[in-house]
């Protein structure tokens, strides 16, 4: 007994369902070229079951060949921007409040729930400082006039 329309149907169908529990597009590409040959032999009733297993491997090729054709166009490429996981960086000319004062050209500057080691001139705690560069784990700060 040959399997019939239906069977390529469910096949294809249940493929298309199994992709979404699974992460890519892995299993989209045979689910729709199960449905397609599901539809022509359908369609065309005299196909014997080794033509709709050569069918559904070209169908699936193709598929997969469009599929990343079609997502090459419409997926964009992420822009990471110049500081992305690097923090210290995103803060450069930022101006913040020091949490102790900069002893010998060293303090320590709150930002958010933590604190960040500051390299710069002597100044008082509370100053309004901006962060200038990076060096190392700290921050390079100048005062600012206001």
């Amino acid at each position: 007994m040959e399997p019939g329309f239906w069977f390529w149907l469910i096949l294809g169908f249940a493929l298309i369902a199994a992709e979404l529990l699974m992460p890519g597009t892995f299993l989209l590409w045979p689910g729709i070229a199960a449905v397609l040959t599901g539809i022509l032999a359908y369609s065309a009733a005299g196909l014997s079951w080794q033509v709709l297993a050569v069918v559904f491997a070209v169908l699936t090729v193709v598929s997969a060949l469009i599929g990343r054709r079609v997502y090459a166009r419409l997926i964009k490429p992420v822009d990471d921007g110049p500081a992305l996981n690097r923090r210290a960086q995103a803060l450069v000319g930022t101006v913040h409040t020091l949490a102790t004062p900069v002893l010998d050209g060293i303090g320590r500057m709150k930002l958010g729930d933590g604190t960040w080691k500051v390299v710069g001139p002597d100044l008082p705690t509370g100053a309004k400082v901006r962060v200038v560069a990076v060096d190392g784990n700290a921050l390079v700060v100048e005062p600012v006039v206001e």
